[in-house]
């Protein structure tokens, strides 16, 4: 299967323009990525270029910090999926994570992945494991298969992660059999990529996707 439908084709960047966004969804459909991601405003833009495609629409919520009230996860939820999202993106309350408040961010996450659910939506939370501690890292992992989310995604890619490799391989060690994991965070070129999908990962997030591809052809 080419690389390009392992990826989720990414711009989350704060200046990202409308034209940008439309080119982001045209190299989508030049090279049949599995889905774009972008952030929340920028759904309805997608839905209408994506329309007759089979490429999904993806879009980040709680993003980057996931600092933010349960009323507000809800809302960008709700109206992200009104808008045509396929899938979301959710941060996980990393602050709340650290303070020790595991019933704050389970919750969170379930309600948000339940809200979801009701409309076919699927769920990966970000858990930012650059940030995490080793113990953290495993525990955020338990609190995402217990929430009924449908990945667990690595980064936000706002903190580069030099370990990302060292992460998924945890991951992959401490998930169930088959949980799915979409890697994200500094995957620049076609080796990294290739790596991580060898490895077991599900997904590829990354904003490198047409150097990518690139690579993959000149192989």
């Amino acid at each position: 299967m080419p690389i390009a439908q392992w990826i989720d084709h990414t711009l989350l960047k704060v200046d990202a323009s409308q034209s940008q966004i439309e080119n982001l969804c045209n190299e989508s459909i030049q090279y049949q990525t599995y889905s774009v991601c972008v952030n929340p405003q920028w759904i309805p833009v997608a839905y209408k270029m994506l329309q007759g495609t089979p490429i999904k629409k993806c879009t980040v919520i709680g993003f980057p910090l996931g600092s933010t009230f349960l009323s507000t996860l809800l809302i960008e939820t709700e109206m992200a999926i009104m808008s045509g999202a396929d899938e979301i993106d959710m941060v996980i309350n990393v602050g709340a994570l650290k303070s020790g408040d595991s019933k704050r961010v389970l919750n969170e996450m379930k309600i948000v992945t339940e809200l979801a659910h009701t409309r076919n939506v699927l769920v990966k939370i970000i858990v930012e494991s650059v940030v995490l501690t080793l113990d953290e890292k495993i525990h955020a992992a338990h609190l995402v298969v217990e929430s009924g989310a449908d990945f667990l995604k690595t980064s936000t890619g706002f903190v580069s992660n030099p370990n990302l490799v060292d992460d998924v391989k945890l991951f992959l060690r401490i998930l169930p059999e088959g949980f799915k994991i979409k890697a994200s965070g500094g995957i620049h070129d076609y080796s990294t990529a290739i790596r991580l999908l060898n490895m077991g990962v599900q997904r590829i997030g990354t904003s490198s996707t047409v150097k990518i591809i690139e690579e993959e052809q000149h192989i």
